[in-house]
């Protein structure tokens, strides 16, 4: 009996994890709405997560969990605001009209709250990329918010020292509490100093939903449903932006192989074993159309055009062995030059092996071997264990392939990688 109902509470901690993960971007943008401080929303957000805890275990989890947190937090921020009020004191950045608000009841208050207009997602993420912090600080603190990842997994896929993270998330959280920076998805000139940080971090929170950093799972289907769903408003917002679009049409090609990048087990598939079968047709040529698009307004040699034009090419292919691996190599030199990156020179290593074979791949990658930002990232000994295995260099692979392994904190990918060191 006592183990079956430890079993209990242990599945149902695990189902508040999971829908923690889902839930939590748009319950701490909802609650930074009401209160204009990103900070305190997050605190009132891991409230209801601690109420959470302690009685889903016992009343079971509710059938819509995240209107039950979301509604959890928004009253625990009322209870803040009738305290400051009572202290004496009043959230700075709530103004004037709170005080007429604060005359109602309770849960006409909420529901007054939840009028509010606007895409509350969308006005967190230009928020926390207001100019006051520095990019690293826009990309670190949104990626917490919106892309739900602990400080670790952050630094991880920034490739920094953890506690450097957590340094910029507290100056961060500390500048936006200021009641000089407003809370708001800003217009004109203030708007296009902030969208490529934006860009930069939607597309951020798409990669971590397309192969997540740590954990059970590869993919986190959510999180680049989210991240779609954010580039589709911001494209709606400033149509004439061509980085817009072509991020957007690289999310939306991207997306497209979701359901082949797994099998039924939920093991990671390699893209020449995919199933090409499954790759959905119309978010393909959704992505081809924004494509175009971006193309038009001449942004077709923009960072994420020229990634969505890579994307194409995977796309238009029936099969594996029918890529164009010669265009993709071409693209990939483009992008070095318009955005020179180690991780970008790692993939057209790859480019260039499919295209001209791995020897030529392998001098490419080998020669950023000693590059310092590249020392924690397990992608660089799993290419060129794929490099030296392709080579019929099988025990550098093996090696290489268990490096890669040991890199990893995803747990899926790392069951992949030891496989693959175990076949050479």
């Amino acid at each position: 009996m006592l183990s079956c109902v430890a079993m209990t509470v242990h599945d149902t901690h695990r189902a508040i994890d999971a829908i923690w993960k889902i839930e939590s971007p748009r319950l701490i943008a909802t609650i930074a709405r009401m209160v204009r401080d990103v900070g305190l929303a997050e605190e009132l957000a891991q409230d209801a997560l601690v109420v959470a805890l302690e009685r889903w275990p016992t009343e079971g989890v509710p059938k819509n969990p995240g209107a039950w947190l979301t509604q959890t937090a928004k009253h625990r921020a009322v209870d803040r605001i009738r305290r400051e009020r009572m202290a004496g004191r009043k959230l700075e950045a709530l103004g004037q009209d709170m005080e007429g608000l604060l005359e109602s009841d309770e849960d006409r208050l909420i529901d007054r709250l939840d009028d509010d207009i606007g895409d509350d997602m969308l006005r967190l993420i230009f928020t926390a990329c207001h100019p006051v912090l520095s990019v690293e600080a826009q990309v670190a603190l949104t990626l917490r918010l919106l892309g739900g990842l602990s400080t670790d997994e952050i630094a991880r896929a920034f490739l920094v020292p953890e506690a450097t993270i957590a340094q910029r998330i507290v100056r961060a959280k500390r500048s936006l509490a200021d009641p000089a920076v407003v809370y708001e998805v800003p217009r004109g000139e203030a708007l296009g100093e902030r969208l490529a940080a934006v860009l930069h971090v939607i597309y951020l929170v798409f990669n971590e939903g397309y192969g997540a950093t740590a954990g059970d799972d590869l993919l986190r289907p959510a999180l680049c449903e989210e991240a779609q769903r954010l580039g589709r408003v911001l494209a709606e917002l400033v149509p004439g932006e061509a980085e817009v679009h072509g991020l957007v049409a690289l999310m939306e090609i991207q997306a497209s192989r979701l359901r082949s990048r797994v099998d039924a087990h939920g093991e990671p598939v390699l893209l020449p074993d995919q199933d090409r079968r499954l790759w959905d047709r119309l978010l393909i040529h959704r992505g081809e159309e924004a494509l175009a698009r971006a193309g038009r307004l001449g942004g077709a040699r923009g960072p994420y055009a020229l990634q969505a034009a890579i994307a194409v090419c995977h796309a238009r292919a029936a099969r594996a062995e029918d890529t164009d691996w010669a265009r993709i190599a071409a693209i990939y030199g483009e992008l070095v030059a318009v955005v020179p990156s180690p991780v970008v020179e790692l993939n057209r290593a790859m480019a260039v092996s499919m295209a001209e074979g791995p020897a030529a791949g392998l001098s490419i990658a080998e020669a950023l071997v000693d590059e310092p930002t590249l020392r924690g990232y397990h992608l660089l000994p799993s290419v060129l264990g794929d490099l030296l295995f392709r080579l019929d260099r099988r025990d550098e692979a093996r090696d290489a392939f268990r490096r890669a392994a040991a890199l990893t904190r995803n747990d899926r990918e790392r069951r992949l990688l030891e496989a693959r060191a175990a076949g050479c």
